[in-house]
C-alpha cells in the first residue's frame, strides 16, 4: 500500500501538520516504514510484545485491553483515525506492551521504526514537541483511566459512564453503540456483574434499560458541570 493514499490523513493531525505533501513524501521514499491491514477483533500486539514500531491509525478504531488470570477484559481505552500508538514504548529500556491492541473494527495501521521517528524529531521541531506532547497525553489518560477503574464500585463507573454520555448525546436517553460485553469490558467488570447492577438501579427507579439505550430516570445522579 502506497503513503500517497494516507497523506490527507497524516496531515490532518497536529504532528505533521507542519510539513508540506512534497516533504513527507521524500521522507517516507528514503525510511522504511509499513501499512498493514488487521480485521475487527484480530490482535495487532499481544501484551509483552516487545514495541518495535511507532503506530499510527489510519483507518478504524483500536482498543487497548488486560485480560487477567480468570479471563476478564477490562478495556482501557480506545484510539481512532490519527491517533498514534507506542511512542512512550519505543524509546524505553522496557519497550514491551503492558497491554494488548485489538482491532475494535476493520483497520489499517501505519508503522514506523525508531530510526525514522528520529529524523522525523530532528527535521521538525514542531513534530518533536507534538511528538512529545502526545507521549504524555498518551501515558495520563492510560494512568488516569488505570486509577479510576480501580477505585470506584461498579455503581459509580455505571453512574461516570451516563454523565459522560448525557452531556454527550444531549439526551437522557443514552444509545448504546456498543454490546452489553462491550459496555462491561469498558467499565472494566464483569458482564454478569454489569447486568446485576443494572437490575438494581432500575429497581431503585434510577434508570430504565434495553438492549439498545439506557434512560436516565432519575436526574440526581447527574453530576452538574
Amino acid at each position: 500500500m502506497n503513503i500517497k493514499n494516507y497523506l490527507s490523513i497524516l496531515r490532518l493531525t497536529e504532528l505533521f501538520d507542519g510539513f508540506s505533501t512534497e516533504e513527507l513524501l521524500n521522507l517516507f521514499k528514503t525510511h522504511n516504514y509499513i501499512i498493514s491491514k488487521y480485521n475487527k477483533g484480530s490482535i495487532i500486539h499481544f501484551e509483552s510484545e516487545k514495541c518495535n514500531y511507532w503506530d499510527i491509525i489510519l483507518k478504524g478504531q483500536v482498543f487497548v485491553q488486560k485480560i487477567d488470570e480468570k479471563g476478564n477484559v477490562l478495556t482501557i481505552t480506545e484510539f481512532k483515525v490519527g491517533d498514534s500508538i507506542g511512542g512512550n514504548l519505543l524509546f524505553s529500556r522496557y519497550p514491551y506492551y503492558p497491554m494488548s491492541v485489538v482491532a475494535k473494527s476493520d483497520a489499517e495501521i501505519l508503522h514506523i521504526d525508531k530510526d525514522f521517528v528520529l529524523q522525523l524529531c530532528q527535521t521538525s521541531q514542531d513534530f518533536l514537541i507534538q511528538f512529545l506532547t502526545c507521549i504524555s497525553d498518551k501515558t495520563a489518560i492510560l494512568t488516569s483511566k488505570i486509577k479510576s477503574i480501580s477505585m470506584k464500585s461498579i455503581k459509580e463507573s455505571i453512574i461516570e459512564f451516563l454523565n459522560y454520555e448525557y452531556y454527550s448525546q444531549k439526551s437522557k436517553e443514552i444509545k448504546l453503540n456498543m454490546t452489553k460485553k462491550e459496555l462491561a469490558e469498558r467499565l472494566g467488570i464483569q458482564r454478569t456483574s454489569l447486568s446485576r447492577e443494572l437490575n438494581k438501579m432500575k429497581k431503585d427507579g434510577l434508570i430504565d434499560y434495553n438492549t439498545h439505550s439506557i434512560t436516565i430516570c432519575d436526574f440526581d445522579i447527574i453530576r452538574k458541570p
